[in-house]
């Protein structure tokens, strides 16, 4: 029988340069969609909605049905796996994340394989996507990155990530055994969702900015080995996206010593650091969602030059973070005109 033909972005991931990049927006799912909105409204809080796969599923699908993206990215949060081990995790409405106390290091680690049993909505999610969307779009999984989920596991919630980075430099046999637990929760969980359908696996670590080069190598290079290495003791043969946002810096290093078969870029990333990237793996990235939500010949310009400066590489389009609740869809239909011509 003969194999039926990659999607456009499995392409790009296997070492191929497209005549047009194909194209995803991260959060592509959300706010700015009222037929979202309507189906949120519908979950009693946003952990519930993200642990029912019926509804999850729906809102992965919906942006498919309105515009000319080549993948889907399952709905989910980075934030499930420190409630699978065993800490307080809530939303707080117009205040974002929330989590209790950090359990105990043996506490959490003797949690790790029930963990993934305790995500399983999420691969039902992945299974149900993956029947109702066409074959030449591609399905992602993700998780976040043990240093960014780290980060909200010591801190409580979202803020500037210094008391994580203390606790790094005053705890660091502590800091690198809950990396350790994290690396290997997060790895189990992805093979899980590859399991369940998923084509590609995304790691976001989100909140890599700032960091000393010594502790970028310990708290995202490290774990990020880990979870490579580990998913291919799993069998896993889809391929990685790594996003550690906000260090072009290190995004060599990353690239060299991290075996992703893309590193996805935010929107301080030069040109010319793409394109050598571009020598060795795929990029994604990096449109500023701040500028797709203010539109105009601005927009137009700027799509027009990430096209350009890297279109003759391994390109994805996308942006260099998830997409703002009050972006107008017209500037969504605006962009994807643009790169796909549809």
């Amino acid at each position: 029988m003969t194999p039926a033909p990659l999607s456009p972005l499995l392409r790009v991931l296997a070492g191929e340069t497209l005549e047009r990049p194909p194209v995803w927006f991260m959060r592509q799912a959300g706010r700015y969609l009222p037929e979202y909105r309507a189906v949120r409204a519908t979950a009693p809080d946003f952990i519930a909605f993200c642990h029912d796969p019926e509804k999850a599923s729906e809102v992965t699908l919906q942006p498919l049905r309105r515009f000319p993206f080549d993948a889907a990215i399952v709905f989910a949060d980075i934030l499930l796996i420190p409630g699978a081990l065993g800490q307080k995790v809530w939303f707080e409405a117009g205040e974002g994340p929330r989590l209790g106390e950090l359990p105990s290091l043996d506490s959490m680690a003797g949690e790790i394989e029930a963990s993934t049993d305790r995500l399983s909505a999420i691969g039902q999610t992945l299974s149900l996507v993956r029947a109702q969307l066409p074959a030449d779009k591609t399905l992602i999984g993700f998780a976040g990155a043990p240093w960014t989920v780290g980060s909200y596991m010591i801190e409580g919630g979202s803020s500037d990530r210094s008391k994580a980075r203390t606790f790094a430099y005053e705890q660091p046999q502590a800091m690198d055994r809950l990396m350790d637990i994290l690396a290997e929760a997060t790895a189990r969980y992805l093979a899980m969702q590859e399991e369940a359908g998923a084509q590609v696996l995304k790691i976001f670590e989100s909140w890599s900015e700032g960091l000393p080069e010594d502790l970028f190598h310990r708290l995202v290079i490290r774990p990020h080995q880990i979870i490579l290495k580990r998913l291919k003791e799993l069998g896993v043969t889809a391929p990685v996206i790594g996003f550690p946002r906000g260090s072009a810096a290190y995004a060599e290093t990353y690239a060299t010593e991290v075996d992703v078969q893309c590193v996805a870029l935010d929107t301080a990333a030069p040109a010319a650091l793409g394109q050598s990237l571009q020598k060795r793996v795929a990029i994604q990235g990096a449109l500023d969602p701040l500028l797709l939500r203010a539109g105009g010949p601005e927009l137009d310009r700027r799509v027009d030059q990430l096209l350009r400066q890297w279109g003759d590489g391994r390109y994805i389009f996308n942006l260099g973070h998830g997409i703002l609740p009050d972006t107008p869809i017209a500037h969504v239909e605006r962009v994807l005109q643009m790169v796909t011509g549809k």
